[in-house]
């Protein structure tokens, strides 16, 4: 028996295209190698051709030109509830094409399965909210709350030319949002045999990128010097990258832990006195990746520069360090640099962003839930809290809550996680049909 078209789901057509526009988006090489070396006006074109041919009025805006961002705004037919918020970006991550096995750039469609830089991160939620659209364009469905769309440039590095922008220079284009979804969350994972999991988006560690700078007395390389630079610099960036931060419970991974326990069987109290999640974690076999990055502030060293001769010792030398902060961290993140750094290096706040946490027992989460489970009610649907960062960090500005919410069914095999920035990304063709279905569900009822 075929599959029966369900009245209040998009259309078919919408199937069709959500792999068509994943695809053509892909070709279109938008890759953001930082400081400004990027162009995602033609990924904003693309999306704003086809929101007008879906009767919308977008703008397309831009604080340096070729970094294109698009907004458009969907009435909603109670204008007294909020509006929410849907956005996503259009830039990727750089993408070498000797290292893969289908080029980064073709968009090619193989075997039911989209290739490509972008597949998940996240070009295929853009084409997604685009396929819903359209559907209810032909359709003539109209949302309870005003939609606003957002395709910003930028989130790749720092969103200075993307959801920074927007937020600080084009609020009134968000007015009314309270809550809004994006990437990073509510994929399928699959921890053990006969297990679903589908995390939604609850919470973000804080951005915290780092300069360090040490100062010392330039000299001649071949005689001592108590008062080196690079030295100084050196044993700092080891302390950092050798320290262990301590564990930091917010409400997000308590409520991801006990949904966890749950599904285990396992009789768990997050909420007591003194909880040590540790020797949770070890029961929860794989599906503790969900929570064991979370668990702590971090610190990464990542980029050192100092000298230019063999020869000569430096004044100077810095260094980067790539710093992420758990609601709730921040000023144990900033003492801990004081005491690492020690008296030779100063440090202070390359790029910052906050930390964020979403309320899990809201309406909006249940509305989320009930869409997932709808379409896999075997799936056990919980939140988490993501690792780095999203543009909702920028949005929150405006007071925006911020959920990660891009559905995907995908399979057992494949390691989701490892397509973020990997190579030979790639979303199969019925998880892009699959999430499109949730999202015009969830968006129907929001």
């Amino acid at each position: 028996m075929g599959e029966q078209q369900d009245p209040q789901s998009v259309d078919a057509v919408a199937l069709d295209e959500v792999v068509a526009f994943t695809s053509e988006l892909i070709r279109i090489d938008t890759t953001n190698r930082g400081g400004g070396d990027c162009r995602e006006r033609p990924a904003a074109e693309y999306v704003a051709e086809r929101l007008t041919d879906a009767g919308l009025d977008p703008v397309l805006l831009e604080r340096t030109p070729g970094r294109g961002n698009v907004v458009a705004r969907i009435p909603g037919t109670d204008p007294s509830a909020p509006a929410l918020l849907v956005h996503g970006h259009l830039d990727v991550v750089p993408a070498e094409a000797a290292d893969w096995t289908v080029h980064p750039f073709s968009g090619e469609v193989r075997d039911g399965v989209v290739w490509g830089r972008g597949a998940v991160d996240m070009k295929n939620m853009d084409a997604m909210v685009l396929s819903v659209v359209r559907s209810w364009a032909r359709q003539g469905v109209r949302p309870r709350r005003d939609i606003v769309l957002a395709y910003t440039a930028d989130e790749e590095d720092s969103a200075a030319d993307g959801s920074a922008f927007l937020a600080d220079r084009h609020a009134e284009l968000f007015e009314g949002c309270t809550e809004g979804i994006s990437e990073s969350g509510a994929f399928s994972f699959h921890p053990e045999p006969g297990i679903t999991l589908y995390p939604i988006g609850a919470g973000e560690r804080g951005t915290a990128w780092l300069e360090l700078t040490a100062r010392g007395r330039a000299g001649h390389g071949s005689k001592i010097n108590d008062e080196n630079a690079v030295t100084h610099l050196a044993k700092a960036v080891a302390r950092i990258g050798e320290h262990h931060w301590p564990v930091r419970l917010t409400a997000t991974t308590r409520a991801c832990l006990a949904e966890l326990a749950a599904v285990y069987g396992l009789d768990v109290d997050v909420h007591a006195p003194g909880f040590d999640p540790l020797p949770l974690l070890d029961k929860l076999g794989r599906a503790a990746a969900l929570v064991a990055p979370i668990l702590r502030n971090s610190a990464n060293p990542t980029m050192l520069s100092a000298g230019y001769k063999v020869n000569v010792i430096p004044g100077s030398a810095t260094a980067r360090v790539d710093g992420r902060t758990v609601p709730g961290g921040e000023e144990e993140f900033a003492a801990t640099m004081d005491e690492l750094t020690g008296p030779h290096v100063d440090w202070d706040f390359h790029h910052r962003e906050p930390s964020l946490e979403a309320p899990v027992d809201s309406p909006t989460y249940a509305r989320m839930r009930a869409a997932l489970e709808h379409f896999d009610p075997d799936g056990h649907v919980l939140p988490f809290s993501m690792a780095g960062g999203t543009d909702a960090k920028q949005f929150s500005r405006l007071g925006i809550t911020g959920y990660g919410f891009s559905p995907l069914k995908l399979p057992v095999d494949l390691d989701y996680g490892a397509m973020f920035h990997g190579v030979d990304e790639r979303v199969p063709v019925e998880a892009l049909h699959f999430g499109v279905r949730v999202l015009d569900r969830y968006l129907r009822s929001a």
